[in-house]
């Protein structure tokens, strides 16, 4: 008769319950808010190519890929909420909330504003009004409320603020490569003044670069520290109902 306390007919050991990942359930209203916010992108974007007559101009600018972006990343995280996943991790969400918010802000305090000296001002078809507004007012507006009342305190790093410039810092070689694979005097080489190379030469936009590098760093390590203080909005669960959806405490 085999010994029960035999170390060959032991049972094998319950994984850590502090390890294991905590069960979440369904998240109606963000999955509905988010994919809302997706759709306030896409629409834009729609709108914008409806009243487009150069494609490669118009998805070389830094707001249509952002808001794409942020409706891939929206959707995605919808889709996690409605099905009871886990959330999208804070590396991905934080990085489509700093992208969108650089596109708010430099768009309202830069590309709007005539004391900026970058000021892009043109006489807007009543559908690229409308597109104006939601790829670059609504979106940055909704994602902040979104990452505000929606999610969970304390899951942006500091390591994830100089990680997020990996795109802005691409961009820029894209940009100034474009143009110069255009003909001078092509409408729309350079997407934005301050990448304008005609305008400002190589040194110019290197200076450029570097003074908006310096206050993107700047917006995204602001966003960690929010992040760590800002309040948890959101209702706690039951945690010792047997219906609690977090693990027992």
């Amino acid at each position: 008769m085999t010994d029960p306390t035999s170390p060959t007919t032991a049972r094998p050991a319950l994984p850590d319950t502090a390890e294991a990942p905590a069960p979440t359930g369904r998240r109606p209203y963000a999955a509905a808010f988010r994919a809302l916010i997706a759709l306030t992108a896409l629409t834009g974007v729609v709108l914008d190519t409806i009243d487009s007559d150069d494609l490669g101009r118009l998805f070389s600018y830094f707001t249509i890929q952002s808001n794409l972006l942020l409706a891939i990343a929206c959707a995605w995280s919808a889709h996690r909420a409605w099905t009871a996943r886990p959330a999208l991790s804070p590396r991905i969400t934080g990085a489509a909330l700093l992208y969108i918010s650089i596109t708010g802000l430099v768009f309202h305090f830069v590309l709007s504003n005539d004391a900026s000296g970058f000021a892009m001002t043109s006489q807007r078809t009543p559908l690229e009004s409308v597109a104006n507004q939601l790829l670059h007012t609504v979106t940055p507006l909704t994602a902040a409320l979104d990452w505000l009342l929606l999610t969970t305190p304390g899951g942006f790093l500091l390591r994830h603020a100089w990680q997020w410039l990996a795109y802005p810092l691409l961009y820029l070689p894209f940009a100034l490569v474009r143009g110069a694979l255009l003909a001078p005097g092509t409408d729309g080489r350079y997407p934005y003044p301050f990448l304008d190379v005609d305008l400002h030469g190589y040194a110019g936009i290197a200076t450029n670069a570097v003074v908006f590098g310096l206050a993107f760093y700047a917006l995204a390590l602001t966003l960690v520290l929010l992040d760590r203080i800002r309040p948890h909005l959101q209702p706690r669960r039951n945690r010792i109902s047997p219906t609690a959806s977090g693990r027992l405490k």
